[in-house]
């Protein structure tokens, strides 16, 4: 895709972002979107190379929409200023919904590309789970953190807000205690595109994907 259009587009869009300029430049979007759905539908067929789980995922309905949902928010800023893909095994992107562990990337207004592998913000019911089966096998746990390829593209476990206390039910003492207290099980790395646009994204995307494979199959493991 022509990413360099879509990163000047969505920096457009962070200083315009109101419905006049975004209907004066639909045209713009309508193209970026379908060059958009083009790399989701390419990726979800190479992730599926090496995960056939995702095989089956719609590609239209790992898109993210572009309209923010400003109903509980004070920013009232009709768009989001990014492009945006998760690609699940459920077909379903959102946790709330069930969509479970995921493969994710987006691209922003300033031109940052993160790619992301694991569960964001699981569901309580759902939370509770993971950390059980952390707390259970820290062992098994530990060997995927360790996993040669994904600590080398994505480091550690990231969590933007963590708890501050061990969670009910929990060893304050348990040696991943600290992993315990995320809210989310999941990695993920950026990459500046203003300095070098990949030769081939939707490549790149693959190997990253490929990359946080561990950390999705044991998720998907949890029952």
């Amino acid at each position: 895709m022509h990413v360099r259009d879509l990163m000047q587009f969505l920096a457009e869009l962070s200083e315009n972002n109101n419905r006049a300029w975004f209907v004066m430049n639909k045209p713009r979007y309508d193209i970026l979107r379908a060059e958009f759905l083009e790399l989701v539908t390419r990726l979800i067929r190479d992730i599926a190379k090496f995960d056939p789980d995702v095989a089956d995922c719609n590609p239209k309905k790992a898109l993210f929409r572009i309209n923010r949902d400003i109903r509980f928010s004070n920013d009232k800023s009709p768009y989001k200023t990014t492009f945006s893909a998760a690609i699940t095994a459920s077909g379903l992107k959102k946790p709330s919904q069930g969509g479970g562990p995921a493969y994710y990337f987006h691209i922003d207004a300033k031109g940052q590309l993160l790619v992301a592998g694991g569960e964001y913000m699981p569901p309580p019911d759902r939370l509770r789970a993971i950390r059980m089966a952390i707390a259970d096998d820290p062992a098994g746990f530990t060997k995927v953190l360790k996993n040669k390829r994904l600590k080398e593209r994505y480091g550690d476990l990231r969590d933007e807000g963590k708890l501050v206390r061990p969670p009910k039910g929990f060893d304050p003492d348990h040696p991943l205690i600290e992993y315990l207290k995320h809210k989310s099980c999941i990695v993920w790395s950026e990459t500046d595109m203003r300095r070098k646009v990949p030769d081939d994204l939707g490549k790149d995307l693959a190997a990253a994907c490929k990359d946080a494979l561990p950390l999705v199959a044991w998720l998907r493991a949890i029952t």
